[in-house]
């Protein structure tokens, strides 16, 4: 398989090193930093997570993707901008960035982003499955939206250049957030509710407002969200997306190391050219391809 351009939305290995100890570098889990530089200017956006977590948890992570990140300075480095990601890839390297999965890791406080700023924390997730101080989630509290603090904490990240991730969010607390929104949304990893009808995608509305906000959509390769197992299944999502005109705001967003069934074909992060020639083989064009693997969220990026 050719080498293919790279940046993916949304992956858990860093709380799995965090759990066992397992090294960024190489690791017998779905993603490591060996297998994305065998990609065309390989970018990927690294969650903290723990269910149940707290501000504390997402310091220790941190500190543990920092370690790695120092140990590993000779494949990857922390980027923040579009111009740190170009010279990472400069100088050879994989781009890393950084997110957090639920607010509950900075204990729903806004004055902890400030903190999450610092360390290079681009994007947070409001909620992940618990509905928490700042909304109700897609399973806990799917009609609760936006507290008086949530929209306080969406103020402050706005401030603070830091994107707001609807992926896991209740619909309740999506409309609320895109009626305050002034910066590009992104769904890291969500797929289509039309095709697929699970709380945890998105309808076309939705797609279609995070279209309109020049943000982005990542397709999760999670099969229950899919509908199905085979890479078919994805691209029923990516053409369905594509069917509402949402050619420049398609991503990757496979939320590897963060579930345990992907669709055949796809073992971990090494496979994703797989998916490439399948959607290349249905007559998409090599720019549009690049555009979904890479050029989208790099605009996202770039923009911000």
């Amino acid at each position: 398989m050719r080498p293919v351009p790279y940046f993916d939305a949304h992956c858990d290995t860093v709380s799995l090193c965090a759990a066992d100890g397992r090294s960024l570098r190489r690791n017998g889990g779905h993603l490591d930093l060996c297998r994305l530089q065998h990609y065309v200017n390989p970018c990927q956006i690294f969650a903290l997570f723990a269910d149940g977590g707290d501000f504390a948890e997402c310091a220790r992570q941190y500190g543990v993707f920092r370690a790695e990140l120092t140990e590993n300075g000779d494949v990857a480095a922390l980027c923040r901008t579009a111009e740190d990601v170009r010279a990472a890839h400069g100088a050879g390297k994989v781009a890393a960035l950084l997110s957090v999965e639920g607010g509950e890791l900075l204990d729903g406080d806004p004055a902890k982003l400030e903190t999450a700023a610092a360390w290079g924390v681009r994007c947070v997730n409001l909620t992940w499955n618990h509905r928490n101080a700042l909304s109700g989630s897609h399973c806990d509290g799917p009609d609760r939206g936006l507290t008086d603090r949530g929209r306080e904490f969406v103020r402050e990240a706005e401030r603070l250049g830091i994107w707001l991730d609807v992926s896991h969010l209740s619909d309740a607390g999506f409309w609320d957030l895109a009626a305050m929104a002034t910066r590009p949304l992104l769904a890291t990893h969500s797929d289509a509710r039309a095709v697929c009808p699970h709380s945890r995608n998105l309808t076309d509305a939705m797609f279609q407002t995070i279209c309109d906000s020049g943000g982005a959509v990542g397709i999760n390769l999670y099969t229950p969200f899919l509908g199905g197992d085979r890479l078919d299944d994805a691209a029923r999502h990516i053409e369905h997306f594509l069917d509402l005109g949402g050619a420049k705001h398609i991503c990757l967003g496979g939320d590897l190391d963060g579930c345990d069934r992907l669709p055949r074909g796809i073992a971990g992060v090494q496979d994703l050219p797989r998916l490439w020639e399948f959607l290349a083989a249905r007559g998409y064009d090599d720019g549009l391809l690049a555009d979904i693997f890479h050029n989208n969220l790099f605009r996202v990026l770039a923009g911000s």
